[in-house]
């Protein structure tokens, strides 16, 4: 019986909002496919035939999207996670269905990885057969993320995002291969302060007693955790690196495109319009006249993009209007939304400094010098409103024309409105 893939899907994604609390996490697009879709390919492209999804937070959507599997040449099911309480308990939660396997590859289901990144992980298990392998990715930030101490190729200690880190920066991948001995042990992992049960524990656990976890490194650029906002915007741009030109939708004369660009069947583009690739432009969307997308932007299905609009390194998701007269820059832009004329994404600070964005209450800094609006689905801009760099806004707010939109609006349904006093005087008169 071949190697059985059980991906982790079930989580709420809080890190993501406003972009989660609409969609599961695992179904946000890049380059014009869920980040899930990448994952599936991986799995087959290293022989994998099966898989198992533990889901829970809005599962119906990933059902109905997936089906049984077998437009990626796979054979699905599903498994629910009663409670989102941790990697372990995921793990835990599928046993029953995992009982005839003795060996299983768990991966996370918010990765953009390729088949490079899980075929390591499978060869050093397969060469040493330990109780447990684990991928690991060199990182550039240590303190977010899972660090590793290893030794000899086996695991000596994982840390949980550390203040400091004096070792190579090599983190937990999120890809594991897990013998019986391991699965079942994630049943008896005891949980944290905060009630989370976490695989990296019974890892852990392993580790401390000897020579019982291998390590595999992954390439970094066969990698990406995509945890936060910004990373989306990260994770399009890797996509779109490798992307062939395909126009198989209508262009118009007098439309310049350059590059390597995706028209999908159904799209638009109008005359005067003048796209740089790489970009993405999805099935029925329609661009321009006289607008320019600049690179690494992906614009969803029957998205609009208006006339003299200019876009650059974003998302547009499907459905959303983008007025004339409109700047959007280094943005992710929620589903079905309308964005008045004149509508504006600063996306950098006067002192160049990275731009800092809340995150679970906290201020973080994304690392990114450019970086303009989240935008969850169903908002709508009045025109000549100014969104200024790292601002998040929850689904189906209004923001009022003439707005400067300087912090985060994160209560869904908000009705934002510029009050100003107006006085009327009869021609001629003076002022007072």
């Amino acid at each position: 019986m071949g190697l059985l893939a059980l991906i982790l899907a079930g989580g709420r994604g809080e890190r993501l909002r406003p972009l989660t609390l609409t969609r599961p996490k695992a179904l946000l697009e890049v380059g014009g496919k869920p980040i899930l879709s990448y994952v599936l390919e991986a799995v087959r492209s290293v022989g994998i035939r099966e898989a198992v999804l533990v889901v829970k937070y809005m599962e119906d959507a990933i059902r109905f999207w997936l089906k049984d599997g077998s437009s990626f040449g796979l054979k699905v099911s599903y498994v629910r996670q009663e409670e989102v309480r941790g990697t372990a308990d995921a793990i835990s939660s599928a046993l029953d269905v995992l009982e005839s396997r003795e060996e299983v590859l768990v991966v996370h289901g918010d990765l953009l990885i390729s088949g490079e990144a899980l075929r390591p992980v499978i060869e050093e298990h397969e060469k040493h057969k330990p109780v447990a392998t684990l991928g690991v990715v060199e990182v550039k930030r240590p303190s977010e993320f899972g660090m590793v101490l290893t030794e000899d190729g086996w695991l000596r200690d994982l840390i949980e995002k550390p203040s400091k880190w004096e070792w190579r920066p090599l983190a937990n991948s999120g890809i594991y291969v897990l013998s019986r001995e391991a699965l079942e042990a994630m049943r008896e992992v005891k949980p944290t302060e905060e009630g989370e049960y976490r695989a990296t524990d019974v890892l852990k656990g392993f580790a401390q007693k000897g020579d019982y976890v291998r390590v595999a490194e992954i390439r970094a650029s066969d990698w990406l955790d995509v945890g936060r906002p910004w990373d989306l915007l990260e994770a399009n741009e890797r996509v779109l690196k490798s992307i062939e030109p395909d126009v198989r939708g209508d262009v118009e004369p007098g439309a310049h495109i350059l590059g390597p660009v995706v028209v999908s069947e159904g799209a638009r583009i109008r005359s005067g319009a003048y796209i740089e690739g790489p970009a993405y432009i999805g099935p029925g969307a329609d661009v321009g006249p006289n607008c320019y997308i600049r690179p690494y932007t992906s614009v969803g299905a029957k998205a609009r993009i208006g006339n003299a609009c200019e876009i650059k390194n974003s998302i547009i998701m499907e459905g959303t209007h983008i007025a004339h007269l409109s700047y959007v820059g280094d943005s992710v832009i929620g589903a079905y939304c309308n964005l008045g004329a004149g509508t504006i994404t600063a996306n950098l600070r006067f002192d160049k400094a990275n731009i800092k964005m809340m995150v679970r209450g906290r201020r973080v800094d994304t690392g990114r010098r450019k970086l303009g609006v989240i935008m969850g689905d169903h908002v709508q801009t009045g025109i000549g409103v100014l969104l200024m760099p790292g601002v998040r806004i929850w689904p189906r707010c209004w923001i009022g024309p003439n707005l400067v939109v300087y912090k985060d609006v994160t209560e869904e349904g908000t009705f934002v409105l510029l009050e100003q006093e107006l006085a009327y005087r009869e021609a001629g008169a003076k002022p007072t």
